[in-house]
């Protein structure tokens, strides 16, 4: 039985409230499967906004919530400390090979962010070599979350635009982008001019820090980017005694083939945020990793210079303890998985192309990230381009559940998905979209 979201109690966050809209009542799931309250199995070809990375209700997930459950459920981590907590945070900055000193819990990526901006604006109050500072370097095409600070300092876009007035000062770039490049520059001729306006204002003027998706802008059309941009960015930081936070909700927990986008692309931030993946999707969890010399300028007994920040849920040992599950998962599987993935994904490319032709371009894959661009009349390429929706609605006649991003499509399956799965979104892709193109 499906519902709309005028009849749920739930308000159903980002979909449309009116009638014609159909929701489907989930009930089940387990490994890239989820079924609904008639019986139906679905492929979650997108890891349920990228989370399940290994797949729904994984046995040593469960397990760990089991026992962690038997043992301590909740204690508020003011003035204490867990296993549970020192575990992961012990396992995340190896994971790091200690390139970070300190984790900040939170609940999501958005609150992971807040904390990420709240820290560097006191790490400069803190300092006693440095002056306050209040805005931020930013990139058009970025997205960070939905509460007010994660809002301010993502692109101006249809998800933050009616809460203009709300913003507080960041100076904003376009995004970098490899696909489109203005300057007509390939891998081999570009010199990161699409910086050129940043390094200017960055030289001119004192920022708090620079904000951005590592490698990959992923809610606003899963574009990707050369590591030289990282590379400038840490650069320009380093010179001007800038904070650079990389924004790792989504490519964090080997998205990308490794266990974070910094380390592929060799370039390390002062601060780096995470969710989605961490607990493998199972519990809301997120962290915000800090670098020494941030954490030592926190280090006092005057209260003012403490950093006060906490949530109700900060640190919870049921989430961390299958946080630390997942983290062990990954280094046993994950990354071995996601590198499998992404050779199937790129041996799907060519003949992807060949059959679907000029009805798709900028066909692409990094790590477990495949993703496309539907050709489309209607000038709207944001989010809100009704294609996205008309391609939403006809997967579901396959049973695969895609979020495509306006006319962007991907997948973002979990790593440890079946090839006969992957070969069941594909195809269900291939008639979906050949059959757009004859009833257009």
């Amino acid at each position: 039985m499906n519902f709309n979201p005028v009849e749920t109690h739930t308000w159903v966050p980002l979909t449309i409230q009116e009638e014609g809209e159909t929701l489907i009542n989930i009930v089940k799931a387990e490994a890239e499967f989820v079924t609904d309250s008639d019986g139906n199995t679905w492929i979650d070809a997108i890891a349920s906004w990228w989370t399940m990375i290994f797949g729904h209700r994984h046995p040593k997930l469960v397990s760990a919530l089991e026992k962690q459950i038997t043992e301590l459920d909740h204690v508020m981590l003011a003035g204490h400390i867990h296993p549970a907590a020192e575990s992961l945070s012990k396992a995340l900055l190896e994971l790091t090979n200690l390139d970070f000193h300190k984790v900040f819990y939170s609940d999501n990526g958005s609150n992971a962010i807040e904390i990420a901006l709240k820290l560097s604006i006191q790490y400069y109050q803190n300092h006693p070599d440095h002056k306050p500072r209040s805005e931020f370097l930013v990139f058009s095409n970025s997205y960070h979350g939905d509460s007010i600070g994660a809002m301010n300092v993502s692109g101006k876009n249809y998800f933050n635009r009616i809460f203009s007035d709300l913003r507080f000062p960041t100076k904003e770039f376009p995004a970098p982008n490899c696909m489109f490049c203005p300057w007509g520059k390939s891998a081999n001729t570009c010199s990161v001019e699409c910086l050129t306006d940043l390094e200017l204002a960055i030289k001119q003027k004192e920022y708090v820090g620079i904000v951005i998706e590592p490698l990959v802008f992923g809610a606003n059309g899963m574009l990707f980017y050369d590591k030289k941009v990282l590379v400038k960015l840490r650069e320009l930081a380093t010179q001007t005694n800038t904070l650079l936070i990389f924004d790792e909700v989504f490519t964090g927990m080997g998205r990308l083939g490794e266990a974070f986008a910094y380390q592929k692309a060799g370039v390390k931030p002062d601060l780096l945020v995470m969710a989605k993946g961490l607990t493998g999707g199972m519990l809301p969890l997120g962290v915000t990793l800090v670098a020494k010399f941030i954490y030592e300028q926190f280090i006092s007994k005057d209260p003012y210079r403490a950093f006060f920040h906490a949530h109700t849920m900060t640190g919870n040992p049921l989430a961390c303890s299958v946080g630390y599950a997942s983290v062990s998962l990954l280094k046993e599987i994950g990354l071995s998985q996601v590198k499998k993935l992404e050779v199937y994904l790129q041996k799907r490319v060519e003949p992807f192309q060949r059959k679907l032709g000029k009805r798709i371009e900028n066909v692409r894959v990094m790590g477990g990230i495949f993703a496309f661009e539907f050709k489309e009349t209607i000038a709207e390429d944001e989010y809100l381009n009704p294609v996205g929706k008309r391609i939403r609605e006809k997967m579901k006649e396959f049973r695969v559940l895609l979020r495509p991003l306006g006319r962007t499509i991907y997948i973002t399956p979990p790593y440890t998905i079946s090839e006969n799965s992957l070969d069941q979104i594909f195809l269900a892709l291939e008639e979906t979209l050949l059959g757009f193109a004859e009833s257009d």
